[in-house]
């Protein structure tokens, strides 16, 4: 068992993007494998739904009896909005266009016949400010020509996509012209969110406005990696209430009515596994996209997987591998980035960061967040184990750009 084989085929291990190297994720294609994604509409009576399943019991008591998710859809309900965006794309009309004895018979500088193709989809989202702002997910209206967005009372306005982050799927919407005050959602605090509480989730999935499912918070901080989507700089909540396509960009609330986080993605062979984004992670982003302004997020340039000795004795046992690394815990460097500030730090592959200004490193998720807090254009001080040498480099954090 060997690196150099966890490089090639990418079953065994998940590779870790730190960040700048963009993998084909579920994000891209709304009917991808894990994204609650906005709903294609001609998709919507073809994708199963998926049930609710309630494994424990909440730790605390709902605060008003019985009738708590009454209360709490209540109060949240009329901020919750759906959201159906147009893009028109050009395809070319027929394949022939593309063979290649075509191209070489007529020359490259041929006109191709195009045509162009109405996408729809469909998400949900939801008021945060009187004067129409929503949150939702940026793969629910990225790219997108036209948003519709429709209120619970039936009301219909035109959106305007404010601003959008990939890195973290946030999104922020405006309503043009509302007229008037419009129903806002509270917004609660994630970090006093705990495993057992109540979990409601809201939205319009499978175009089904206005549906609520109930369950718990199975888990907190489940990194991107885990999830499946190594792109993304998000820890996760996960929750068992179901969440379905067009459930993107929704409130998940508590048993309060409070938003601790956004509907973003699904395990789809799995029943009750869902993730939210939490809510102060998107707090931290609002005013930001509200504005139009370019989030950024800092990158080091390499591509990494989670070291520890076992994993070091299985690869260095092969005799097919061609990477000798070290056995120890760490973080392994699979590649580095051309014209990264890892190259420029003069980090290889084959290099074990067993510690960063210090602190000691044992896993790619750890770095990864280390490397976001960080900030831009700040120094790291890497400790590098690299063959019987530990040396220290210091790399410089770069803006993470779309086009990497």
């Amino acid at each position: 068992m060997s690196f150099s084989k966890f490089c090639a085929n990418g079953r065994t291990l998940i590779t870790y993007l730190l960040m700048g190297i963009w993998s084909a994720v579920a994000w891209l294609n709304p009917l991808g494998s894990l994204s609650a994604a906005a709903t294609p509409l001609s998709a919507v009576n073809s994708l199963p739904a998926n049930p609710v399943t309630v494994a424990l019991q909440p730790k605390q008591n709902p605060g008003s009896g019985g009738n708590f998710v009454t209360a709490a859809v209540d109060l949240v309900g009329p901020s919750v909005v759906r959201l159906n965006t147009e893009r028109t794309i050009a395809r070319r009309d027929d394949p022939f266009f593309n063979d290649s004895l075509f191209r070489e018979f007529f020359g490259p500088d041929v006109p191709i016949p195009q045509q162009e193709e109405l996408l729809r989809g469909q998400g949900s989202g939801f008021i945060i400010d009187g004067d129409g702002l929503i949150l939702t997910n940026a793969h629910v209206v990225s790219d997108a020509d036209r948003v519709t967005v429709t209120l619970k009372d039936g009301r219909t306005f035109e959106g305007e996509v404010r601003g959008t982050d990939a890195v973290t799927d946030l999104a922020v919407v405006k309503i043009d012209d509302p007229g008037e005050q419009l129903p806002v959602a509270p917004l609660g605090d994630s970090s006093q969110v705990r495993v057992g509480d109540w979990a409601i989730a809201v939205g319009n999935p499978f175009g089904l406005d206005n549906t609520v499912t109930l369950g718990i918070i199975s888990t907190l901080e489940r990194s991107s990696s885990q999830v499946g989507i190594p792109d993304k700089r998000v820890d996760f909540l996960q929750t068992d209430a179901a969440i379905n396509p067009g459930n993107s960009g929704g409130p998940l609330l508590n048993d309060r009515g409070q938003v601790i986080g956004i509907n973003t993605a699904i395990r789809p062979n799995a029943r009750g596994i869902g993730f939210a984004i939490p809510i102060n992670k998107a707090k931290a982003l609002t005013d930001i996209l509200s504005r139009g302004e370019t989030v950024t997020h800092p990158f080091i340039g390499i591509q990494m997987v989670t070291l520890t000795p076992d994993l070091a004795r299985q690869n260095n046992q092969d005799r097919n591998s061609n990477l000798i690394v070290p056995e120890i815990n760490g973080v392994l460097v699979m590649r580095v980035l051309r014209d990264s500030p890892a190259e420029a730090a003069r980090l290889r592959l084959g290099d074990a960061i067993i510690a960063v200004d210090g602190t000691p490193i044992t896993s790619a998720d750890q770095l990864q967040r280390i490397v976001e807090n960080s900030g831009v254009n700040r120094d790291l001080r890497l400790t590098v184990q690299r063959g019987p040498q530990t040396l220290e480099l210091t790399v410089r954090t770069a803006q993470l750009s779309n086009t990497r």
